[in-house]
């Protein structure tokens, strides 16, 4: 191959063949790739409030937000997969994820473990109804596996809203 084909090559668009069309497989990938941004957030929050927890129950909220950090972080490699699955882009840089997440940091000193949890459940709340809007979108579009998808995702989220709420319970 000469050194121009090779050039052209790594320059060319990504062009995966998908059976979406345009305007679905740009608004899809939009909302999966803002979803993800948010993932990516909640990961690092909750893994900093795991890493911050401390009070007489810091063993259980400690291994609660380690499981629920591996379980959001588990979630963002297959976000990212449909993306590239329906021929779309997705985030490139933590700055981009920074610009388009809505998730908000929580960089106080010191949080109670109360006030952790009971953000944490917040947030997860949030990212149910997010999946649900990118849910709707799927299904006004007929893509079915990423709806699937997402289904999941949404079960994992209320799941973890649930162990929140729980916990924080009096």
């Amino acid at each position: 191959m000469s050194n121009s084909i090779a050039i052209s090559r790594r320059r060319a668009a990504l062009d995966t063949p998908t059976r979406l069309g345009a305007e679905a497989q740009r608004d899809i990938s939009a909302a999966l790739t803002t979803l993800l941004a948010d993932i990516f957030a909640l990961y690092v929050k909750t893994k900093s409030f795991h890493w911050h927890v401390s009070g007489p129950n810091f063993r259980d909220y400690h291994l609660l937000l380690d499981e629920q950090a591996t379980e959001i972080f588990a979630a963002s490699d297959a976000i990212a997969e449909r993306v590239r699955k329906i021929g779309g882009s997705t985030l490139r840089s933590i700055g981009q994820a920074a610009r388009i997440t809505r998730v908000l940091d929580n960089d106080a000193d010191y949080v109670t473990p109360e006030d952790m949890l009971s953000e944490l459940r917040e947030d997860n709340l949030k990212l149910v109804t997010s999946f649900m809007a990118a849910h709707e979108l799927c299904g006004a579009n007929q893509d079915v596996a990423t709806a699937s998808l997402i289904e999941n995702w949404i079960d994992e989220a209320e799941r973890r809203v649930w162990f929140l709420y729980e916990t924080t319970r009096r």
